[in-house]
Parts: C-alpha cells; sequence; structure tokens
C-alpha cells in the first residue's frame, strides 16, 4: 500500500468517489441522512491548496482523508458554527483558534480494506503533512454514528473537547495533536 498526497491527476477518481461511496457509512447505520460530495472545482482547490491524503494499492485508490484550512470550510453554516465554539475550547492549555487548527475530514475507505490499516495510515500520513502548518486537526462526528466515533477516538487517537447541536443533530468535536 502507498499513501501519498493527492495529485491534480487524482482529481476525475476522486469526484467520482465521492459520488459513489459518500453515503456508505450513513446507509449501513441507518441514519437517514445523506451527505454532500465536493465538487470538482471544490476538490480541486483541496488538492492544490490543502491535503488529501490517498492510499493505493496497485495504483488503484482505495482510501482518501482531506485536511483543510478553514477559510475554505467556512463557507458552510456548520463549520461556520464550529468556528463560533473555538474561542470558548482549550486543548493542553492554549485556546484553539483559526490559526491553530484546521478542519479534517471527510476520510473514506473502501469497504475491503477497512479494518486492515487503511485508516490509520491515512491519518499518520495526513498528520505529518498538517504538522508544520497547525497544532491541532478537529473534526466533527454525528452522536449516532458509532462506528465513526470509535475509529477517531481509538484508531486516531482523537479527543472529544466539546458536544454541540446544529440543525436538530448532535455531534462530538473531536480533536487530534498534529
Amino acid at each position: 500500500m502507498i499513501i501519498r498526497l493527492a495529485t491534480p491527476q487524482d482529481i476525475d477518481l476522486l469526484v467520482m468517489l465521492e459520488k459513489r461511496h459518500l453515503n456508505d457509512e450513513l446507509a449501513s447505520i441507518n441514519i437517514g441522512l445523506e451527505g454532500q460530495a465536493f465538487s470538482r472545482n471544490e476538490l480541486s482547490e483541496l488538492v492544490s491548496h490543502h491535503w488529501v491524503m490517498v492510499a493505493e494499492v496497485e495504483s488503484k485508490i482505495i482510501g482518501y482523508v482531506i485536511a483543510g484550512r478553514w477559510a475554505f470550510f467556512e463557507a458552510w453554516p456548520i463549520y461556520r458554527s464550529l468556528l463560533n465554539r473555538l474561542p470558548q475550547l482549550s486543548w493542553d492549555d492554549p485556546k484553539l483558534t483559526k490559526n491553530n487548527s484546521c478542519q479534517y475530514g471527510p476520510i473514506w475507505v473502501h469497504q475491503t480494506y477497512r479494518g486492515t490499516g487503511v485508516f490509520e495510515a491515512l491519518v499518520k500520513a495526513l498528520r505529518s503533512v498538517v504538522a508544520p502548518h497547525f497544532s491541532y486537526m478537529l473534526t466533527f462526528i454525528a452522536e449516532e454514528n458509532e462506528r465513526s466515533f470509535a475509529a477517531h477516538s481509538g484508531k486516531a487517537q482523537m479527543q472529544v473537547v466539546d458536544f454541540f447541536t446544529v440543525s436538530a443533530r448532535d455531534y462530538y468535536l473531536m480533536l487530534a495533536k498534529t
């Protein structure tokens, strides 16, 4: 398995994977939600100016994880809610800010490769490329998404720093040091 940063040549495949597999996990846990796939332009920006790590086996992308600066994500209401909460939060003493943290996620691993170490390898590689820029990565996970919560609190060693509600849904705000 090869873990690497995505390149512009990966964008078409990432667009297809986003559309095809976006709701795999949500459907498998029967929570009746649909996610929103990134557009080609958004994925191009993420690849060019932020971080998209891919996992490959035999030149086939079997997983990816995204991290980005808050400026990219703050157009969406849920991320604005998170940013409004940051001044109230701290971890190991420093306050969490737009300058010392970034948004982590989503992460996707092909169903065939789940439980084989791909998730951990992607998160570890992402941490290493984000670390020179940010001390922390933040993500949110819906309260009812137990599988994702277990993976992030266990395999990704993320800690819950807050619990919040947006549009009548409850979320854990989780943090990882880079």
